[in-house]
Parts: C-alpha cells; structure tokens; sequence
C-alpha cells in the first residue's frame, strides 16, 4: 500500500468536508443543533461531513472499516479501519468561532499509519504517513525545540461532562501555571495536537477524550518528532481516553508532572 498516495486523497476528501463547514458557520440555529449528552452537541454538519468522508473513504480503500463520532458506518475492517471527527469543536463551530478541525486517521492493526488534520479557520492541512514524516500545507514540520517544562507554552481541553477527576486536573492546571510560559484552551483536541507537531505547542494534554479526537494527531506528531503516553506513563492513548503528547524535549519533565498530579 502506497500510503503516501492514500494520505493525499485523504487531504482531498477532507479539504471537501472543510467547505462544508466553512459554508455553514454562519448558518447552524437551534433546529440544527442537538444535545447528546451533558455540553456535548452535535449539528447536521457534523453529520452531513461524516457521511460525505464515509462516501468518499469507502471508495478510495473498500476493506477499510470505521469508528466514527456519529455512527455513521458501523463496519469494522480487519486489518484497516479509518477514525473520523468529522467537526472536532463543535462548541467552537455553534458559536461562530474557530479552531474546528477535520480530523481523519488510518489505523491497521494496532497502529494509526496516517492522519489528516484540516483545520477550516485558518485553511491549514496537517499531514502524516509512517515514515514519511509530518507536513502542514506541504512544508515539513517539526516540534519545537523547548527543552525545559518553564520555557514551555502549553495546551489543554477543559472537563464539560466529566467531572470526577476535576480536583486534581484543577491542581495540575496551577502547577503549570506556575512553571510555564502559558496554558491554551481552543476547543479542538485535534487542532492542538497538530500545533503541538508544527512547533506552536510545546506539549498538550487532556482526559476524557474519544479515538477520532486524537488518532489522527497521533502519527502527526509521532512523525514530527513528537513523544506520547497516557497518564500513567503508557500506551493507553487511542482508547484510553487520556494523553500527554509533547515535543522530545520536555517529555519526561511534563509527562512525569502530569503523572504525578492525575494518578488514581
């Protein structure tokens, strides 16, 4: 398989997706939106995006299964399946504001082989294969060179429905606050996994979040130069609902900070 050439269809279908949503910002009311669940909203745009990169994806690798936001194709492949959001920030998008991103990732077998992060706002393509390192609107990217957690500018997503590790995420937000340059809140996950790949992040973390907020991220940043774990230290990234995804340069200080402060 020529991931290289997939990775590129992929840009084109989610470049198609991008219009969608960019056309519809202006246009989402009350009858579009509806609610999930607590602070989570879904809009027919997530829905009509989902269902036109399903079309197009199905096409362009038919073995291929998928794990979706809104359950658009409940086919599961046995070696390929592809993780799709189709709106990562749908907050963002109800309100008329941006970052929200298309964010789509190719994982065979246990491992995410190739990411597309289209975020609409900017117009910017992140973009990853194995071993074809990470790139962002054709130009090669990098992570940052920040090699102390002080010098460091960071991101995060605030808890909206899951409160139950909040005391403690709230103890680590004043850490960091207190040794770093900064902390980010964007709205997207995806959004801030590819600026941590392109250099303006030096690292990000987050709980509660679903594969197709992080797997396409994943390889970017991997490519990129980046390191990943969970909140233990591990490899529990993709499903396991918790990440700390940094430059190679403050990996060990943050992610041992971030450890330290969400351990069960």
């Amino acid at each position: 398989m020529n991931l290289q050439y997939l990775t590129f269809q992929v840009i084109n279908i989610a470049k198609e997706a991008a219009k969608i949503i960019h056309g519809n910002i202006k246009n989402v009311n009350a009858h579009s939106i509806e609610t999930k669940g607590m602070n989570d909203f879904v809009t027919e745009i997530d829905k009509l995006c989902e269902q036109t990169i399903v079309n197009k994806l199905e096409s362009i690798l038919p073995e291929a299964g998928f794990i979706t936001e809104e359950g658009t194709s409940e086919k599961i492949g046995k070696e390929f399946n592809w993780i799709i959001d189709p709106l990562d920030g749908t907050t963002n998008f109800i309100h008329g504001f941006f970052p929200c991103a298309v964010s789509i990732g190719l994982k065979q077998n246990d491992e995410i082989v190739l990411g597309v992060v289209y975020e609409v706002g900017l117009d910017e393509c992140f973009y990853a294969w194995k071993n074809g390192g990470a790139w962002l609107n054709e130009k090669q990217i990098k992570v940052s060179t920040t090699v102390i957690l002080k010098d460091s500018l960071l991101a995060t997503g605030f808890p909206y429905n899951e409160f139950k590790p909040l005391d403690k995420y709230i103890d680590l937000l004043k850490h960091i606050t207190k040794h770093s340059q900064g902390i980010r809140r964007l709205g997207s996950a995806a959004t801030d996994m590819a600026y941590v790949a392109c250099g303006r992040f030096d690292g990000f973390y987050e709980y509660n979040l679903k594969a197709w907020d992080v797997a396409a991220g994943i390889v970017i940043i991997k490519e990129a130069g980046g390191k990943i774990c969970d909140f233990t230290g591990g490899n529990n990234y993709l499903f396991g609902k918790e990440i700390v995804a940094t430059n190679s340069g403050i990996f060990s200080e943050f992610s041992t900070v971030v450890i330290k402060f969400m351990k069960d």
